[in-house]
């Protein structure tokens, strides 16, 4: 049997149903492709393109999950975030950069945490174009579904692929007039306004789709400060899909898009640990309190985080994170210091008429990409894929998180305000491109593909702030570019051994080369800690790494029948190594205590052997799909962040600390786990779906100087990796069918439950957060093109944190920086309801 080709379906044994109930897993599910079993009508099948050719869902050798445009629009995914949350296994890390909002994104899938604010584990592509962030989901109108593959994906997909990829796949335009217009609105000035038309050119030969999306919701938090809101978030995209097909035989599309987003200042808050009073030290009791402390343990830490050094004990968070109980607010008063402040070009990458204008996150992005397939014959095809991704994006925090009027500047003076208080500015712009050519083949029992991959990306930033004199004598600091430039050449091959029996070898050469670039100030080093001492010119090359792999893939599978596959695999996967240029343009001191504790300036890259078992199939005529996966991973040279706090007294504060961060080959992880999902369509009336995770994993080997500054834990073997849950599931129940009575009439009605178990913050596993159930409704009737639908949004006004970071509290001596000292917590969206109106015609 040829596993390209969809099969019809056919009634499996109930003995099948029992087997994979024994696994314990059959209330977790993985794939969500239950509710559109009839995608095609023909099989039933969903097609998925995740080894570069069109292949059954349920013949597909990979651990997936997808999501449909059905289901995409039933559960109101509109950003990386909403899909993490209906995806088993998959988290979203929000607030690694000190607050929690959609400037610095990281996915997580399986547990693969980065270990940077800048790192990544997992890619996105749309159409297997790679894009620049996970932001630019929202920004793809109406995707024909999104394929979420785990497990290292580096043989098709290449860089960033270490733990997983994520493809939006565009739908294409018909030949046909068509088209639709969605208007929500809904509680805390929710709305969304989405429209979208397609139709033809030239005939079948040249056809469009233009879409268009406007999506906005105040915050669901009140800012005590001032009485606002924070999480306040608005995005703005447009999109245009062009198809030509001159022949049977050639198909060439060019989409692009252009989008906008503009949130307010974040939702998160920290949860300090010793009280903040106005008194001399802001910690006795003598003075007014300004934040309530919540520390429920102490810590034994060490001064330095150096085993053997001298112990000291710190308030910290054990166990559960509590509740709040401070209000919570961040300064957004945009007076002239700040309006000049944002109005200065001085240190900065982007022109302040391109920066956000106020407190919060300004971004815009580009996407382009062209992709064409043509037919040499019935055995060979071509494609090439070119893509350009340009994104940019300004975000201004108060970075201290809190009410600080009541505390007095002792850095005061001319260009910065009475009062304590840190604004914050960070800017970042990237630019990237990307080449593909490949050909598939298919000469009897041999199948696959053979092709070459570029990809040039170039990332540059600024940031700066502080409470001394902003515009005067505190500016943003601009860095160099660094750049990463990966060539791989790739293959698949299958081998059809017998009509069940396949064999597949994959594999990627991969060459990776880094650079890094002096800033636009050029730069003086008077150390040679890191590189030689001496001047370096603005904009030269600092350093370079160039570094090659080979990364293969092995499948076997076997169609036990024709309802019923089983499979094997075994994988490498690479992520590249990195740079800790950020380090050199410190003093000596810094550069030395930076040294000792591990940080290198270049990094190796760090791999990853991964194993899979996997059945997938269907059931009870038909009306039953399941798949479900196991696998362990092998992650060795991991890099890992380390955070050096060294004592900077000045004259005017004694108390100064230096952060300074960098990277080291310093890890090593086990992960293991299951991954399930269960569907079935009871008859006309039922659908019932459940997908569930659990990802398990054992760190070997860590280091982290301020995790053991704070902790005294030095020995990190046996715990769990930070900021990925250990369990997750949904579940969903759908009543619908026919209006009796009502020509054309329909109507649904569907709850889904998300389940993430709550997650540690840091290696050391001593607070994480509360495990976190999120039920949402919705329900509609329709007749013909017309629908109306209400929602309902977390049902129960879940206020559990959906984030955690260890940070730390600012006082205007910064007293409480030298160790962690407070917990920075995203907050929910809370209880949301509203009404959709759909027109199609």
């Amino acid at each position: 049997m040829n596993t390209k080709s969809f099969m019809k379906r056919s009634t499996a044994s109930l003995s099948v149903m029992a087997l994979v109930a024994t696994m314990g897993i059959a209330a977790p599910a993985f794939a969500q492709e239950a509710p559109q079993a009839a995608e095609n009508e023909d099989s039933g099948a969903i097609v998925v393109t995740a080894r570069k050719r069109e292949e059954d869902l349920l013949k597909t050798p990979v651990t997936l999950s997808v999501l449909t445009s059905q289901e995409l629009e039933k559960r109101a995914v509109v950003s990386v975030a909403d899909l993490a949350a209906n995806t088993p296994g998959f988290s979203i890390n929000n607030n690694a950069s000190g607050r929690a909002d959609r400037s610095f994104q990281q996915i997580i899938l399986r547990g693969f945490t980065p270990s940077g604010v800048l790192s990544t584990t997992t890619s996105m592509f749309i159409d297997g174009v790679a894009v620049a962030s996970p932001s630019m989901l929202n920004s793809v109108g109406t995707p024909e579904r999104v394929e979420v593959l785990k497990g290292p994906q580096s043989a098709y997909f290449g860089r960033n692929t270490f733990a997983g990829a994520i493809n939006i796949v565009n739908k294409t335009p018909g030949d046909e007039w068509s088209g639709a217009v969605t208007a929500m609105v809904g509680t805390r000035k929710n709305y969304r306004l989405r429209a979208e038309i397609e139709g033809p050119i030239v005939g079948d030969m040249l056809t469009f789709r233009l879409t268009g999306d406007r999506w906005a919701k105040d915050g669901s938090w009140k800012n005590a400060y001032d009485g606002g809101t924070l999480g306040d978030q608005q995005s703005t995209s447009g999109s245009l899909l062009i198809v030509a097909k001159p022949t049977d035989r050639l198909k060439i599309k060019a989409f692009g898009f252009y989008a906008e987003d503009k949130d307010g200042v974040a939702a998160n808050t920290r949860l300090n640990a010793q009280d903040v009073t106005t008194a001399a030290n802001y910690l006795d009791s003598t003075g007014t309190l300004i934040l309530k402390g919540q520390s429920n343990c102490t810590l034994t830490g060490d001064v330095d985080g150096l085993k053997g050094g001298a112990t000291i004990s710190l308030p910290y968070f054990c166990g559960v994170t509590p509740g709040l109980v401070n209000p919570v607010s961040s300064n957004t008063l945009k007076d002239s210091f700040i309006t000049n402040y944002l109005a200065s070009p001085r240190g900065r990458i982007l022109s302040p008429s391109q920066g956000t204008q106020d407190y919060g996150l300004f971004r815009k992005s580009y996407h382009l990409h062209t992709t064409l397939d043509y037919e040499l014959s019935d055995a060979l095809s071509v494609s090439l894929l070119a893509g350009y991704n340009n994104e940019h994006w300004s975000q201004f925090s108060d970075l201290d998180g809190y009410d600080t009027t009541a505390l007095p500047n002792p850095f005061g003076g001319p260009g910065s305000r009475s009062y304590f208080d840190f604004p914050f500015l960070v800017e970042r712009e990237q630019l990237d491109h990307s080449f593909e050519g490949r050909v598939n083949y298919e000469f009897g029992p041999l199948s696959g593909v053979v092709g070459a991959s570029l990809l040039d990306a170039k990332v540059r930033s600024d940031l700066g702030g502080g409470n001394g004199a902003l515009g005067i004598s505190s500016f943003p600091t601009a860095s160099g570019f660094d750049r990463a430039k990966t060539f791989g050449a790739f293959f698949g091959t299958t081998f059809e051994a017998t009509d069940a029996l396949s064999l597949s070898i994959e594999g990627r050469y991969q060459i990776d080369t880094l650079y890094a670039y002096v800033g636009p100030a050029g730069l003086t080093l008077t150390d040679s800690t890191y590189l030689p001492a001496g001047t370096y010119a603005a904009d030269s090359l600092l350093t370079k790494r160039t570094y090659k792999n080979f990364l293969p893939r092995a499948i076997v599978n076997y169609q036990i029948n024709p309802d019923l596959m089983v499979y094997a695999s075994a994988a490498k996967g690479v992520n590249p190594g990195s740079f800790s240029t950020g380090i050199i343009n410190q003093s000596a001191t810094v550069q030395q205590a930076a040294k000792a504790a591990g940080i290198t300036l270049s990094v190796d890259p760090e791999k990853v052997t991964n194993f899979e078992m996997g059945v997938k199939g269907r059931a009870l005529d038909g009306k039953a799909t399941f798949t479900f996966a196991g696998y362990y991973a092998k992650w060795r040279d991991q890099i890992n962040q380390i955070l050096v706090i060294v004592a900077n007294p000045t004259p005017l504060n004694p108390n100064n600390q230096t952060f300074v961060s960098g990277n080291a080959n310093s890890g090593s992880v086990d992960l293991y786990g299951i991954e399930g999902d269960v569907s079935l369509r009871v008859n006309d009336l039922i659908k019932l779906a459940a997908s569930g995770a659990i990802n398990l994993s054992d760190i070997k080997r860590f280091s982290g100087r301020a995790i053991s500054q704070l902790t005294g834990v030095f020995d990190f073997s046996g715990k769990e990796q930070p900021l990925a849950s250990k369990y997750s599931a949904t579940a969903m129940v759908e009543f619908g069918g026919d209006i009796r009575g009502v020509e054309d009439g329909t109507w649904f009605a569907r709850t889904d439950w998300n389940y993430k178990s709550g997650v540690w913050s840091n290696q050391a596993n001593v607070v994480r957060t509360p495990d976190r159930h999120v039920v949402n409704f919705r329900a509609g009737i329709g007749k013909g093109n017309t629908s109306l639908e209400l929602f309902v949004t977390n049902v129960f006004n879940n206020k559990n944190y959906t984030s955690i970071a260890d940070n730390f509290t600012f006082t205007p001596t910064f007293g409480r920086t030298a160790y962690n000292s407070a917990l920075l917590v995203g907050l929910p969206e809370l209880r949301t309801a509203g009404i959709q109106a759909k027109v199609k015609f």
